[in-house]
Order: C-alpha cells, then sequence, then structure tokens
C-alpha cells in the first residue's frame, strides 16, 4: 500500500485554519524571546528516526499475542509500512534490519523499493540471542561469552555475515546486543564471560569496514536474572574503547533499573566522544518496551536536552543513529509507531528551546531556581504547531493518527494481505 500526496493534502484541508493561527501565535511568542523558528523547524524537518523491521507486526507477551491483522509477512510488505509512516509524519526515513528475520531475498528489488519511499538503511542488528534453524550449535549458554570456542566462532560468523548483508544495502552501522549471561550464582565466571566477550567483539571488529560503526547495546537484566554480561554503560563503553575508534555504546531507553538517570550517562558519553546511538521507546517497571513517551515524558526532554547540548558542544561524539525499539502488544503497530515518532519530535522540539547560554549561567553561578525555571519554561510550551509546520512543509499529515484512521490505512492492509499474516520478529 502507498499513499499518495494528494491523498495527504485532503486530509490536511480541514485543519490548516487552525494550525496556521495556533503557528502564528506561538511563532510570535518565540519570536519576542529569541527564538529563530525557521531554524528550529528546519532541525525538526531533518530529525529522521528508524523503524525496526521487527516493529510492524504485533509484539507479545510471555502469555500471548494478539494480532491487528494485515501484518507485513515479508520485508518488502515492512518496507511498504514504513513507507507509510514516512508519508504520514516524514519523520521515519530510515529501516533497521534484524539478521536473519529479515534477510533481503532480492537486494537490488528491496534497495530500489526503500528508494522510492525515501528510505534509507540504517545499522544491522545481529542475533545470537536465539538459536536460528540448521544452527550447527546451540546459544543456550551464551554465545559471544561461550566457553566453548566453536559456539563463540559461530557466534562472530553470524555478526560477519550481518555486515556483509548491511554492505550490500548501504548501511554504515552494525549493532550488537546480547543475551549472554546467567540465571544462578556460580553458573558463570563473570571475568572469563567477559574476556570472551571482548575478545569476540574484537573479531567482530576486525572486519568492520573503515566507514561503519559498532554499537554495543547494553541490558541489566533479561533473559537472564542473576548477571548480565554487558549489564550496564560503563561495561559498553569499556568493551567500545577496547575495539577502537569506530566503537560505540548504544542506549536504549528501557534497558536501565528504575529511576536510572539517563540523561547524566548520555552526557558523560558525548563527553567522551562515544555515544553512537538511541533506541526509544518508554517503561514503568523494566524494559517493558511501551510508546515513547506514554510514562515519562519529562524524562525523554531531560535527556534530549542533554542530547542538544552535546551535537551543539561535543564534535568529538559523532551523528547519531536513532531508532524506536518497542513490542506492540495492544496498539496497532503503525498507530503506536506515529505516536512514539510524535513523542520524539515534541521532545526534541521543547530541548531546541531551552536557552544554552542562560541555563550555563544559571549553573555557573549556582542559581538552582534559575536553571529549573529555563527548563520548565521549555518543557511547558506546547511545541506541536511547529511540528505540525515542518511536516507540511515536507508534504506530511497535519495529524498523522487521523489521517491514518479516516483513509482507514488499517482496514487497506488486510484487505490486501488477509488476517493471517504473521510478521517476522518480536
Amino acid at each position: 500500500m502507498r499513499l499518495t500526496k494528494n491523498q495527504i493534502s485532503d486530509q490536511n484541508k480541514s485543519g490548516l485554519d487552525s494550525h496556521q493561527h495556533s503557528y502564528d501565535f506561538l511563532t510570535e511568542k518565540l519570536t519576542k524571546n529569541n527564538h529563530d523558528v525557521n531554524q528550529i523547524i528546519e532541525k525538526i524537518r531533518a530529525f529522521q528516526v528508524a523503524i525496526p523491521s521487527w516493529a510492524l507486526g504485533a509484539g507479545g507477551t510471555r502469555f500471548g499475542r494478539f494480532s491487528f491483522y494485515g501484518e507485513p509477512s515479508n520485508l518488502e510488505q515492512k518496507i511498504e509500512d514504513i513507507g507509510v509512516l514516512h508519508c504520514l509524519t516524514q519523520t521515519a526515513g530510515a529501516v533497521s534490519l534484524h539478521i536473519p528475520w529479515d534477510i533481503p531475498s532480492d537486494y537490488t528489488a528491496i534497495k530500489q523499493k526503500a528508494a522510492e519511499l525515501n528510505i534509507k538503511f540504517d545499522a544491522v542488528n545481529s542475533n545470537t540471542f536465539q538459536d536460528q534453524k540448521d544452527a550447527e550449535k546451540s546459544y543456550k549458554y551464551g554465545s559471544l561469552s561461550n566457553v566453548d570456542q566453536a559456539i563463540r566462532a559461530q557466534a562472530i560468523q553470524h555478526n560477519i555475515d550481518v555486515i556483509g548483508i548491511g554492505d550490500k544495502l548501504g548501511s554504515k552501522g552494525l549493532t550488537v546486543w546480547l543475551a549472554d549471561g546467567a540465571c544462578f550464582p556460580g553458573q558463570n565466571n563473570f571475568q572469563t564471560a567477559l574476556q570472551n566477550t571482548q575478545d569476540s567483539l574484537i573479531e567482530i571488529y576486525k572486519i568492520l569496514p573503515s566507514d561503519w560503526s559498532m554499537l554495543i547495546e547494553y541490558k541489566p537484566y533479561e533473559p537472564n536474572f542473576y548477571s548480565t554480561v554487558i549489564q550496564d554503560w560503563g561495561t559498553s563503553f569499556m568493551l567500545a574503547n577496547e575495539c577502537g575508534d569506530k566503537a560505540y555504546t548504544l542506549v536504549d531507553l528501557g534497558h536501565h533499573l528504575p529511576n536510572t538517570n539517563i540523561e547524566q550517562i548520555v552526557s558523560v558519553l558525548m563527553l567522551k566522544g562515544k555515544l553512537g546511538g538511541f533506541h526509544f521507546n518508554d517503561s514503568k517497571f523494566g524494559d517493558d518496551d511501551l510508546t515513547v513517551g506514554s510514562i515519562k515524558p519529562y524524562a525523554l526532554f531531560l535527556i534530549f536536552n542533554e542530547l542538544v547540548y552535546g551535537m551543539q558542544n561535543n564534535p568529538q561524539n559523532p551523528d547519531l543513529a536513532w531508532m524506536i525499539d518497542a513490542s506492540h502488544n495492544i496498539k496497532d503497530p503503525l498507530e503506536d509507531l506515529i505516536q512514539s515518532l510524535e513523542a520524539i519530535q515534541e521532545a526534541y522540539a521543547k530541548a531546541l528551546l531551552v536557552d544554552q547560554e542562560a541555563l550555563r549561567s544559571a549553573q555557573l553561578e549556582n542559581d538552582v531556581v534559575a536553571g529549573q525555571e529555563i527548563l520548565q519554561a521549555a518543557y511547558r510550551t506546547d511545541v506541536r504547531p511547529l511540528i505540525e509546520k515542518a511536516r507540511l512543509l515536507s508534504g506530511g499529515a497535519l495529524n498523522p493518527i487521523d489521517a491514518y484512521r479516516k483513509l482507514n490505512i488499517r482496514g487497506q492492509l488486510i484487505k490486501e494481505r488477509g488476517k493471517n499474516t504473521i510478521a517476522t520478529g518480536l
């Protein structure tokens, strides 16, 4: 399914007057406060977030999976779904593939389809957290950290194969997330597991093309609940340093213990030039993979404040890879992704309104109240008219969710694909 410019334009007509009124009001206010509104809008337009290939279908829980029907049953259909998202939001201009869930059967055809929809290929993701069909060795007791050298070699080769697949598509990054760890005391030797992981990552890093990055993800628990080999940002940071200049830490918002100060982690990593990418989601108790901004919107804003500061003041840090990483259990996946994209844009836009010079002055003068007021003034601003204007200028929908429903996109997908299709992946 593909949307046309005329379809989007028709959906926008009824809301243009209201949008313009809100936009003019906000623009006048921001201009009086010395904000360059056009510059902010251009930054919003340029901000693109990758959609993971595994997020276009229903996710599920340990106890069940409930489909919304019309799910994409192959990579071509997944690209088409991302095309719909990008047409509506104008901020979903990339796809992140998970291998072996989504290996292209025809590289030329899939690259052509993505190009037609103005979608690029972001970092590719390896999978050694589950056994694959016909695999000679099992990852039951670990992959890159395993005590068995043959199992480590299999996991290393898989990552090398993933690099080869990504290279054919024009990707420039490899994301490595390990489920390796232990459920019980005495199961693993911590030092051996870490050393094996480090040695394995170095072997993979040696194969990395010169213009690629390796992104090392971390997670405190799950599926192992006693220990995880790469359990926190410090371990990821250490491993990235051991690998080399092209290896970086990847921050997933859900991969933290409750109340972790993620904005501080982000700031430190950017200062050290080692923040490589970001996976957006939200959570209440743990790695819940909920809609971005649905639980902790202020925390998301504070994180973006540090990201914006870092992008302006830390040239030693590379351009970041942005991606949504969520599981869609009770919402239509496309609607959930639209909501997440909107929340990301809002947090980013609000962070762009922070007067960094005034904030820095307040910090140097130890004026705690002023610092809080500066941040909250930006956070309390309704920036939706700016985001709407950015979408309009790029050819997107004023209200993507409203357009999605009025155009009956899920109904059209069910009509085209049927009710019994199931997306590969989660």
